[in-house]
């Protein structure tokens, strides 16, 4: 039988299933990820046998990193703040603090209980640390009037930190080939650091406004056939991450920053902006399915159980040590309720930012055994992400919900009275 065809068809009726069953499936303690995750091992070696070919590691990794441009542009789109210091300071804090805590932390415990060299540990590190935008569609702003502070730290904590968790793989990279720092300490400070994140801010911006202004001037001309206007989004995405990388700058950066940039500048065109964002969804949604998929059919049973100890000693001190100890002390002196912080301490979402890291380090020569454990430890963290945050998403923000609810009529009803 054609196995080509029993994929489409699988494909098919995974799409109709999670489709039809949407209403059903958000009642449930069941992410989305976690479905795909488990078609994927079904139709792997492990299950029917459907899918026969592992995609390669240059594969996995464009794949990826074509799904986390469209998420961080998504995530721009969905900020409706201004750009003020006081409204990001629980960003801030995430990217500036806690980010940085998670990468050495890790670090240090690859360092001295999995005996990997620094280089390796920093490179685990700061493939983990970063939250997901992808899959964490539960617990990111809803809408672009949504306010809601949980929320918004998470949605803008997705955006940004698969961006400058870059530096941070580079020298992972670099430690990892040549541990004499003096060789390329210098040069990563410079050009990895400074030059990448500032070209990557600076390009996201004049992009995504040049081809606004282009929006404009022609649409005024001449209207665009309403089917493909949407597209625009798609062609910000795709010239602004391309350009920015040309100039050795942060593509998921620029794309983050410009969807900020779209986001204010159609400001007074709501009904453009929420179709671009619509639009910008959708594809990421279909991306997703394809990704997660695959991902559930190159799993490897024996390699799995092999580094189980250090993937589950990693996982559990990473979701339940380091993430709520790293936003308690980031968040010292901040307003935050203590609900907020507990809930913004659990849901550090690894998934597809953490797989196209991965991928991306192994193509640029991370090799043997280390890599192998690095490889395996990361694969396993990202599929118990998806179980541990996939089946307590919905019920904890429900919970979340409904304490906030409770807190504001109590605190209308204060007010009435006073």
């Amino acid at each position: 039988m054609n196995t080509y065809i029993l994929n489409l068809l699988a494909m098919g009726l995974l799409l109709l299933a999670v489709t039809l069953g949407s209403g059903w499936i958000k009642r449930l303690p069941l992410s989305y990820a976690l479905i795909y995750l488990i078609v994927g091992i079904l139709l792997s070696s492990y299950g029917f046998n459907l899918i026969k070919i592992r995609p390669d590691t240059q594969f996995l990794e464009k794949l990826t990193e074509f799904v986390v441009i469209v998420s961080v542009f998504g995530c721009g789109l969905k900020i409706n703040r201004p750009l003020k210091r006081w409204a990001w300071q629980s960003t801030s804090r995430l990217i500036g603090l806690l980010m940085p805590i998670s990468i050495f932390a890790l670090a240090a415990i690859a360092h001295y209980t999995l005996d990997m060299g620094w280089g390796a540990g920093v490179l685990l590190g700061a493939i983990l640390a970063p939250t997901d935008p992808v899959l964490a569609s539960e617990v990111q702003l809803a809408h672009v009037k949504d306010k809601d502070e949980l929320r918004f730290a998470l949605t803008s904590e997705g955006g940004l930190n698969d961006s400058l968790a870059f530096p941070f793989v580079y020298f992972g990279i670099y430690g990892f080939k040549d541990s004499n720092w003096d060789n390329w300490f210098a040069s990563w400070v410079g050009i990895d650091l400074l030059w990448a994140i500032a070209s990557g801010i600076v390009m996201g911006v004049i992009v995504a406004k040049t081809i606004v202004w282009m929006d404009r001037t022609l649409q005024k001309r001449r209207p665009a056939d309403d089917l493909m206007e949407d597209f625009v989004a798609l062609s910000i995405i795709l010239l602004t991450y391309s350009l920015t990388e040309l100039v050795n700058g942060y593509g998921f950066l620029a794309v983050f920053v410009a969807g900020l940039v779209v986001q204010r500048s159609y400001f007074c065109q709501q009904d453009k902006r929420m179709a671009q964002l619509e639009f910008t969804e959708q594809i990421e949604k279909l991306l997703e399915i394809t990704a997660i998929v695959i991902l559930g059919t190159v799993l490897l049973f024996e390699p799995m159980l092999k580094y189980a100890g250090q993937s589950l000693l990693i996982a559990g001190l990473l979701f339940l040590v380091i993430r709520p100890f790293g936003v308690w002390l980031s968040m010292v002196g901040g307003e935050l309720p203590k609900t907020t912080r507990s809930l913004m301490g659990w849901f550090g979402i690894k998934g597809l930012g953490s797989i196209y890291y991965l991928t991306y380090a192994l193509g640029k020569g991370v090799s043997g055994d280390v890599a192998e454990q690095i490889s395996w430890i990361v694969y396993t963290v990202v599929v118990l992400s998806i179980i541990a945050h996939g089946i307590s998403a919905a019920p904890l923000m429900a919970w979340y919900e409904n304490i906030k609810s409770n807190t504001e009529e109590l605190e209308a009803k204060s007010g009435i009275t006073h």
